[in-house]
């Protein structure tokens, strides 16, 4: 299996981002722009500021918007979306539960508003967010994690206190450390690490968006377009909502684009956005990040009180439980 790279401004980075799983659109001899590149790419920008990542499980979500986006970093568009630079941002799950509205705030007219119903989700296997254990699982008492995989982290600490009632303490894996330099009880691996080749001697090991499926009988999602108060959802989430059809309509076009920059052939990348992710958020995918919020506010991992049912815009078709 390919390694596939991590890229930011500066070049190349030995951490994921906020728990996507981490494939990174890159093709063959492609440099990594400085920040100054950047910063000029949105000082050109003259519509609204969309920012987005440039990983493959992202490609079905930007196709044909190349010109109107402003890539960076998971974290990155998060506190940029924070401080007014975007007027939207793909951003993870456990990032919106930060900048949710207060209950009792009109509309969520002070949060971020989920503008969209394109969405990074699972319904079972997603394949590039493994947990894999040296002990049985009710016997975890530490876990070594991807730096920065905080969604994946949040899932995982929900699974072991449900089922087991745990609270294992956690360190870090640094990229450059292989799964065998940690002594830890259990290892959570995002991205390339999850996917490629780990060795043996496991007990188990869970692939989590299989075994939150299994646990709730609802899908996991990972990342959702936000925007900030102000803007025009209306516009916006038909741009976002448009361009995800052309994705998903075109999964066969990308997937023969982008698998040999990956060392994957078509076949492999195909059956991975097809079979293993989907883009949208339907009823059963806002229940699932209702039940996320409610279940990572019971261990302190999202911050309580906030109106999650509020951030979702007008149409009625983003409302939860409608068709």
């Amino acid at each position: 299996m390919a390694r596939w790279t991590i890229l930011d401004e500066v070049g190349f980075v030995p951490q994921p981002e906020k728990g996507l799983p981490v494939l990174m659109i890159r093709s063959p001899g492609q440099s990594v722009p400085p920040f100054a590149d950047i910063q000029r790419q949105q000082d050109r920008v003259t519509g609204p500021r969309i920012g987005a990542v440039q990983y493959l499980n992202t490609r079905p979500l930007i196709y044909g918007l190349s010109g109107e986006l402003i890539y960076d970093l998971p974290s990155r568009l998060a506190d940029r979306l924070a401080g007014g630079d975007l007027d939207v941002a793909l951003i993870p799950t456990i990032e919106l539960f930060q900048g949710l509205a207060g209950n009792g705030a009109a509309g969520g007219q002070r949060g971020y508003r989920i503008i969209s119903r394109a969405c990074i989700a699972c319904r079972g296997p997603v394949m590039s967010v493994r947990l894999f254990f040296r002990t049985r699982p009710e016997r975890v008492r530490t876990i070594a994690v991807d730096e920065g995989s905080r969604t994946s982290v949040a899932v995982c600490r929900i699974l072991l206190a449900k089922r087991f009632g745990l609270s294992p303490s956690l360190e870090t894996l640094p990229l450059n450390e292989t799964i065998d330099q940690t002594s830890a009880d259990a290892v959570l691996l995002i991205g390339d690490r999850a996917i490629g080749p780990t060795g043996g001697g496991f007990q188990a090991v869970w692939d989590l968006g299989d075994e939150w499926f299994r646990s709730t009988g609802l899908p996991f999602v990972f990342a959702v377009w936000a925007a900030r108060p102000g803007v025009d959802a209306d516009k916006l989430g038909r741009l976002l909502d448009a361009a995800r059809d052309r994705g998903e309509a075109n999964l066969a076009a990308i997937a023969a684009a982008e698998a040999a920059g990956h060392g994957l052939t078509v076949p492999q990348c195909l059956d991975y956005l097809r079979e293993n992710l989907h883009y949208d958020l339907g009823p059963l995918e806002r229940r699932a990040l209702q039940l996320f919020y409610r279940e990572a506010c019971q261990l302190g991992l999202a911050p309580s009180s906030r109106d999650l049912a509020g951030a979702f815009v007008s149409p009625a078709s983003l409302a939860p439980g409608s068709a």
